[in-house]
């Protein structure tokens, strides 16, 4: 998963080994003062998660690797 816009990491809601559903929430980020929920794009095992909360991230810069 990719950012779709910049912004800070509010919420990371799962952790490396976890399964994941197709459009299961997995991330928080606020953009603009708005909280936008990242959903993950399909199902599978959560394989490395590449940001923190706090984090400030730029557009297109990858947040969680599903696999």
């Amino acid at each position: 998963m990719k950012a779709p816009m910049p912004g800070r990491m509010v919420r990371v809601l799962v952790e490396v080994g976890d399964e994941v559903e197709e459009g299961q929430a997995v991330v928080v980020i606020e953009a603009m003062k708005m909280q936008n929920e990242l959903k993950s794009p399909k199902a599978g095992r959560v394989a490395r998660i590449a940001v923190a909360v706090g984090d400030a991230v730029g557009s297109g810069d990858v947040l969680v690797v599903v696999e």
